[in-house]
This record gives structure tokens, sequence and C-alpha cells, in this order.
């Protein structure tokens, strides 16, 4: 067992330090938004499954899973902030899989106009796609055709599903008191998933809430299976 080499990279966990699990300053975020987008993640996970385990191993893990869940910046939550149709929406980071780039997506048979998309492959895994737009009533906008486009896979409490977006910012992190209540202007469809009003960057962002969002998403695609 290399235990000095273990203890290093214990040491090196940059993505609890400054990553999106510590207070997100790594300027590499900009360019990958998620920490399992970074090379320095992927090389620190290879070296430890080539790493003999520890005798301490399973009581060491025990102490760790035992402890209280602490973030990096007390209060503090973050969210990824991405453009759909010329809105700027945010998505809790705590749902976020991976951003990853635009893929095909593959239709299903005799699914057509609903928010279920279809299937896309993503890292080996096949992904369902649902349609922000459709579910948040902004599909009368014309979809951006740039590189920008990004898939954000996201997962609540079963498989991932991918959601195609027309660009990624990145993450914001801010403190709850900063949130605002939605203007009554809001269209009726996205006020169903809102959960609140953030700003950012001289602009206001709505923070969709997760759980009203994934509640119409696992309906959707109980549908589709059952078809």
């Amino acid at each position: 067992m290399n235990t000095a080499l273990h203890e290093h990279i214990a040491a090196d966990d940059c993505w609890n330090r400054i990553g999106i699990l510590g207070d997100a300053s790594c300027p590499r975020l900009r360019e990958h938004v998620h920490c399992r987008n970074c090379t320095v993640y992927s090389a620190a996970a290879m070296t430890l499954l080539e790493t003999d385990l520890p005798q301490d191993y399973r009581t060491r893990w025990t102490a760790h899973v035992a402890r209280p869940e602490q973030n990096g910046a007390a209060g503090l939550e973050s969210a990824i902030v991405f453009r759909l149709r010329g809105e700027w929406l945010a998505l809790p980071s705590r749902v976020l899989e991976e951003v990853a780039g635009m893929r095909p997506i593959h239709t299903l048979p005799h699914r057509r106009g609903g928010i279920v998309l279809g299937l896309a492959n993503v890292r080996g895994e096949l992904r369902a796609c649902v349609s922000l737009a459709r579910l948040l009533g902004l599909q009368d906008a014309a979809s951006d055709t740039s590189d920008k486009q990004r898939l954000l896979v996201a997962r609540q409490r079963r498989d991932p599903v991918a959601f195609p977006v027309d660009a990624v910012h990145g993450l914001h992190r801010f403190q709850p008191q900063q949130l605002q209540a939605q203007p009554a202007t809001i269209a009726l469809a996205a006020a169903s998933y809102t959960r609140a009003v953030l700003r950012w960057q001289e602009t206001f962002v709505a923070l969709l809430d997760e759980h009203a969002l994934f509640r119409t998403v696992d309906r959707s695609l109980a549908s589709a299976s059952a078809i």
C-alpha cells in the first residue's frame, strides 16, 4: 500500500476546497463548470483506483460518512446558471451531475410534442433528454444553434436526465437571503417551476424549483416508458 500517496491525494482534494464542493474559486471551473469534467479530478480518481486499500480503510470511511455534512462556506448555496431561449435560468447545483457537450438526440417512437425529446449517449450511458423549454413554456422562441449548446445532466432521486440548453455560464454562489420573490409578470408555466428570483450580473435569473421540476419529469418519463 502506498500510504503516503493516499494521504497526499486526500490532502490535495481541490474539489472540496476550491471546487464545486468548496468555495468555487478554482479558475478551471470557468472552463469545466463541474469538477467531474476536470482532468485533475479524473487523474486523482484513477490514482486512487490503482492504489491498494489501506488496512484501516473501513474504519476511516465509517468515521468520514458519520460526520455532519459541511459546506465550503457557511450558509452559501450554489446554482448552475444557463441560457435557454433568450432567458437566463438557474438550477441548484446539488442536482447537477455534469455539463456535457451537445449530442444527437434520438427520438422515441410515437412520442411527439411532449417534453421527452428522446435519448442521448453521454459517456457511454443512454440518458433521457427532456425539454425545459417546453416545460417552461419557452418553445415559441428559436433555439440557439451555436456551438455553445450543452446538456445539463441532473438527477434528484432516479436516473440522471439530460436537459438541452443554449449556453452555460457556470456556477454562481449566493446567500439564501439574496433570493427574491418571483414577479407577478412571470409566465404561468415558468412560475410553477420557479422557486425564487436571483440577481446575477445586473439581471435577474429564475432559480428553478428542482422538486416541482423533477415531479413533472418523472411523470413524463413514466408515461413514455409505458408506451
